[in-house]
Order: C-alpha cells, then sequence, then structure tokens
C-alpha cells in the first residue's frame, strides 16, 4: 500500500478553503429575495431526485454562512482595501521624494555654475561687488545645504528658514541684473515663526526668474509678499516679466524645470496637507500689467519655539 504524499493535504485544504470562501462571498453578494428563490428551485430539483433532506441541509448551512461571515468578509475587503491604499500613499510619497530629489540636482548647480560665473567675470570688471556675490552665494549655500539633505516631501520648516534662503538668492540676482531688477519685500516679521515646507517659496522665486524676469530685456519687479488670511497663510510672488502661462504647463515645460517644480509643490501640498493647501498660478490681466501671479495657500500654523530659537 502507498502512503499518500504530505504535501497533498495540505493543498487539498487550501482548495477547500479557496472553494468555501468564494461560495462565502458570492452568498453575501446576493440578496434574501434571491436566495429564497434558489432555495426553493434546489428544494425541486433534489426532491425530484429523492434527495430532500441534503436539499435542507445545504440551505441551512447556506443561511449560517450568510447570516455569520458577512461581517468577517465585509472586514477582509475594507483590510484589503486599506492595505492598497496604504501602498499607494507610499508609492506616491517615494515618487514625491524622487522629484524633490531630481528637481535639486537639476536647479541647484544650474544656478551655482551661472553665479560662479558672474563672479569669475566681476573679479577682472568690479572686485567690490565680485566679494559682494561671493559672499551672498556663501550664505545661501550656508542656508541652503540642510535643505538639499532632506528628500522627504513632508518636511515643514518655518517662513523664517526659507526666506534665510531667499534674501541671499535675490541679492545675487539684483547683482546679475542690475537696475533691470527691482524687489519689493513684504513680508511682517511676526510671521517668520509659520510653518511652511522646505523649498517650496524658493522654488516659485526662481520660476519668476527663469520664466518672466531674466527672459525680458528690460528686466522688471519682483513682488514677494506674506499675510494670514481667515486661517491661512498666503504668500504672493508676483512678477512683472514675460508672463508664464499655466496652460502651458503640460507642454514641454511640465517636464521642463519650471513646470516640474509647480508639479512637485502642488503633490507635497496634497501630502501635507490634503484639500487645506493649494497653489494657484496665473497669467496677470492685461489691465494688471505684464506677469505672473503665483499664491500658495496653507494652514497658518506656528512652528515649535525650539525651531525658531535662533529667529
Amino acid at each position: 500500500m502507498t502512503t499518500p504524499s504530505p504535501s497533498t493535504n495540505p493543498i487539498n485544504w487550501q482548495a477547500a478553503k479557496d472553494i468555501f470562501h468564494a461560495y462565502a462571498s458570492w452568498l453575501i453578494s446576493i440578496s434574501w429575495m434571491l436566495f429564497w428563490g434558489l432555495s426553493i428551485v434546489l428544494l425541486t430539483a433534489l426532491g425530484i431526485l429523492q434527495l430532500p433532506q441534503l436539499a435542507f441541509l445545504i440551505i441551512l448551512t447556506s443561511i449560517v454562512i450568510k447570516a455569520t461571515f458577512k461581517q468577517q468578509i465585509q472586514a477582509e475587503q475594507k483590510a484589503t482595501a486599506a492595505t492598497y491604499l496604504a501602498e499607494a500613499e507610499q508609492l506616491k510619497r517615494q515618487l514625491v521624494e524622487a522629484r524633490m530629489a531630481t528637481m535639486q540636482a537639476q536647479v541647484e548647480p544650474h544656478f551655482l555654475f551661472n553665479t560662479l560665473a558672474s563672479i569669475d567675470h566681476l573679479i577682472e570688471t568690479d572686485p567690490p561687488r565680485a566679494s559682494l556675490m561671493q559672499k551672498s552665494l556663501i550664505a545661501l549655500l550656508r542656508a541652503t545645504l540642510p535643505s538639499m539633505r532632506e528628500h522627504t516631501p513632508n518636511t515643514v520648516r518655518y517662513l523664517g528658514q526659507e526666506l534665510s534662503v531667499i534674501r541671499p538668492y535675490l541679492d545675487i540676482q539684483k547683482m546679475r541684473m542690475e537696475d533691470r531688477l527691482q524687489i519689493q519685500w513684504d513680508i511682517p516679521e511676526g510671521l517668520n515663526s509659520a510653518e511652511m515646507p522646505n523649498m517650496m517659496v524658493l522654488s516659485l522665486v526662481e520660476n519668476a526668474f527663469k520664466h518672466g524676469l531674466e527672459p525680458k530685456a528690460e528686466g522688471g519687479t519682483l513682488v514677494l509678499r506674506a499675510e494670514v488670511s481667515h486661517g491661512k497663510l498666503l504668500v504672493t510672488v508676483k512678477d512683472s516679466g514675460v508672463g508664464y502661462f499655466p496652460a502651458d504647463a503640460t507642454a514641454p515645460s511640465e517636464t521642463s524645470q519650471g513646470g516640474f517644480g509647480l508639479k512637485n509643490i502642488r503633490d507635497r501640498l496634497s501630502l501635507i496637507y490634503g484639500e487645506q493647501a493649494s497653489l494657484s498660478i496665473r497669467a496677470l490681466e492685461p489691465y494688471e500689467g505684464s506677469g505672473t501671479l503665483a499664491v500658495l495657500s496653507l494652514p497658518y500654523k506656528l512652528a515649535p519655539i525650539e525651531t525658531t530659537a535662533g529667529l
């Protein structure tokens, strides 16, 4: 006599469990009216075959399964859905992290190269200005490097830290563009302690230069403003450049540094604040003049005291 293989029973048992689970899921998915209709058909069919007891056993067992396993299967379905959503959210976070790292890898060296080239030129033509630009670059790098190491998309710092990066950046741009650039700074000191995801405002300022001010021969004005309205922190970046049209963001600029940065900001806002935050960007109306208006809106919260102690 041959002995069954030890691996046969587990396989058959698993198959039986799958069949039972499929049958239970089917029972739960149908209405009680349909169930009773099918039960009558089963009683009639097995009665003709003189198996009424089998019919009653199947019906009673099905009633128990339908009444007992409904909550269990619904809980399993909810758990499966929750797992799927968690995995999707994790993949989205990883994608935003990759975008953030790629954006930093592209934007920072480009700006650094241009600044170093300007310093090299000024060393021969205007050494005092070269020294000032070099000091601004050092201040920018000192403030920026910690943020460049933070590839987590939900990193929240505070507005004062963002401004410590933007100030030397604007100083450098002012020295490069000279009289072609005017800067209006309207940010109350009391908002320095407001929470602000890192690198967002700088990205908007960079977009204003790349797509608006630098391409314009006569330059223009950059307005940077922050205010609190109805519990929201509103940060406005406005330029009087050639204009940047969001409708064009899906064509090739969406994959360029400008569009890429804006999409990255929107994705990060969604991850951190959900529907409570937004980024709007539009070309100025004719009566407003030429240029672009970008408004960053997010819940107004104060950063922890220990993180703002150096302000």
